[in-house]
């Protein structure tokens, strides 16, 4: 096997019960398969201990790196910082509320052939309420719709990444819609990608911030703005030539 340099990565916000425990847990995962890895935490303005309970783990564990927004900046924005931020080879990332289990990074890393530069996670089952599983459901299909994409389970945030993926892309969305927004980019760049199934578990603490209206608000302007810019206007030039051709 090659030498593997991994960084893991944890998106954080109010994540006080479960993001001692997740990087605790995805250090000894990763020291099963490598020596050259680090756990990143991007804490976006938690309003909790979680902030606090980071500093204090960066005392107690050489491999740790957190770094802190002044405020919650959004799920996009603590995206891009992390990645920016990761100094290895590859990149595993999910989010710190504990819904997905970090000990499956080792059926990630099973996938990532030399010919792939990502493996993506689809949810075999989601462990939500049957409401916010219909919704998803509805959502993911029209996103692939829209947006025209092949990924199966576009908000499915449990990835790893060969890290020139970040060096290829630039990513904007501040929100949740930065995923719509790596999937399409990802296809319109030609990476390789593999779709392996993941396990997924109730949320036992704190709550989403997906459904506040003002958070549906802003999802709804970000989906257009790159709509626009990632589908409609990629098509004005053809559509143009098509036009001018006709007349």
């Amino acid at each position: 096997m090659e030498r593997i340099s991994l960084t893991a990565f944890f998106p954080a916000y109010n994540d006080q019960h479960t993001i001692e425990c997740i990087v605790r847990t995805v250090a000894d995962e990763m020291r099963k398969v490598t020596d050259d890895f680090e756990v990143l935490v991007v804490d976006d303005g938690s309003k909790d201990e979680t902030g606090a309970i980071l500093d204090r783990l960066t005392s107690e564990l050489p491999f740790l790196r957190v770094i802190h927004h002044e405020r919650n900046l959004g799920y996009g924005a603590a995206l891009i910082t992390g990645f920016g931020n990761a100094k290895k080879d590859l990149i595993f990332y999910t989010d710190g509320d504990g819904q997905y289990d970090v000990r499956e990074l080792h059926n990630l890393l099973a996938q990532l052939a030399p010919n792939i530069d990502l493996v993506n996670g689809y949810k075999v089952k989601r462990a939500d309420a049957w409401y916010r599983i219909w919704i998803g459901a509805f959502y993911r299909r029209l996103m692939r719709r829209v947006f025209c994409l092949s990924i199966r389970d576009v908000d499915c945030d449990f990835r790893l990444f060969r890290r020139h993926v970040f060096e290829s892309i630039s990513l904007e969305s501040r929100s949740g819609v930065i995923c719509v927004e790596m999937a399409k980019k990802f296809e319109q760049a030609g990476f390789r990608m593999v779709e392996i199934p993941v396990s997924h578990y109730p949320r036992m603490h704190g709550r989403s911030e997906f459904f506040r209206v003002r958070h549906l608000v802003f999802t709804f302007k970000g989906l257009l703005k790159i709509w626009w810019t990632l589908v409609i206007a990629r098509r004005l030039p053809v559509w143009t030539s098509i036009a001018a051709k006709k007349y």
